[in-house]
């Protein structure tokens, strides 16, 4: 898969502000073309500006990242909103800090180009901080752009045997998941193609000690196990070779989980873990 760089030239920056920047600001997407439902790489880079005068203004507090998604309109897609890894309390003049994070499109009803606008800030007071790229408004800069395909690009998923019914989280409508019984089945039309498993779940770490472990598997083949000790979303991949798939149409992949829980209060299932996301992506 060719990785697209997509980092804007910069241009028109900050002509309304005289605040010296405290960073330079680049995104770059793994791929250029990303249909609604898959999961993307998002490389975050920020350049430390070499004015230390500048970048108190960073240190003086860890800054959030916040990152808008939005179609040609200025319609707000989603958001990418976090904490960089290294905090920017820490960042020094004239550093170059770089991480990754990935991300499953949300289910929103656009194709077409897309534009990402990021900015920093911090949370408690709202202020923003003036960065050395392409302003569109309120130091909310444009940093990259690509195209949304339709969700028909990916392959579908059928969620057979052994899922509970889908959950939605009552401050969130865009964040859905469901839990699995000791074993669950996923069917998908066979890519025959070396494929990358993405699986984004959480469990209750709290109930088990040592944690529940999860073992995948395509028939009597393991592609892989895992133990499922983390109580926040945790995101998850695994290689499934052409061989491990199988030479069949359609290829069935099973989750099989060691112990399971009963949640209480009237609720009699029996739960695994929490999944949020699954997806099969062909190399």
């Amino acid at each position: 898969m060719a990785v697209a760089a997509l980092t804007l030239s910069v241009s028109c920056r900050n002509k309304a502000s005289n605040e010296p920047p405290v960073a330079t600001p680049s995104l770059t997407l793994s791929k250029d073309k990303v249909p609604i439902g898959s999961p993307v790489k998002l490389t975050y880079k920020f350049t430390v500006s070499n004015d230390a005068q500048a970048v108190s203004a960073l240190n003086a507090a860890s800054q959030w990242v916040f990152v808008h998604v939005l179609d040609p309109t200025g319609e707000q897609l989603w958001t990418d909103d976090h904490l960089p890894p290294t905090p920017t309390s820490a960042w020094k003049p004239g550093q170059t800090i770089e991480y990754t994070r990935t991300i499953f499109v949300p289910n929103y009803p656009y194709i077409g180009e897309a534009a990402v606008r990021l900015g920093i800030y911090n949370q408690q007071t709202g202020n923003r901080l003036t960065l050395d790229a392409q302003q569109v408004s309120r130091k909310e800069y444009v940093v990259a752009k690509f195209q949304l395909l339709p969700q028909s690009e990916n392959i579908f998923l059928i969620y057979k045997d052994g899922w509970h019914p889908i959950e939605v989280a009552s401050d969130n409508a865009a964040s859905e998941w469901q839990w699995t019984k000791k074993t669950a089945t996923i069917s998908f039309k066979n890519p025959k193609r070396d494929s990358t498993l993405y699986l984004e779940y959480d469990a209750r770490t709290d109930l088990f000690n040592p944690p529940q472990q999860v073992t995948i598997k395509i028939g009597d083949q393991t592609v892989g196990t895992f133990a499922a000790d983390s109580r926040d979303r945790k995101l998850l991949t695994f290689p499934v070779t052409a061989a491990q798939l199988g030479p069949g149409d359609m290829t069935e992949l099973v989750l099989d989980v060691d112990k399971t829980f009963g949640p209480g209060g009237g609720d009699e299932r029996q739960l695994g873990i929490r999944v949020f996301h699954a997806f099969i992506e062909p190399k």
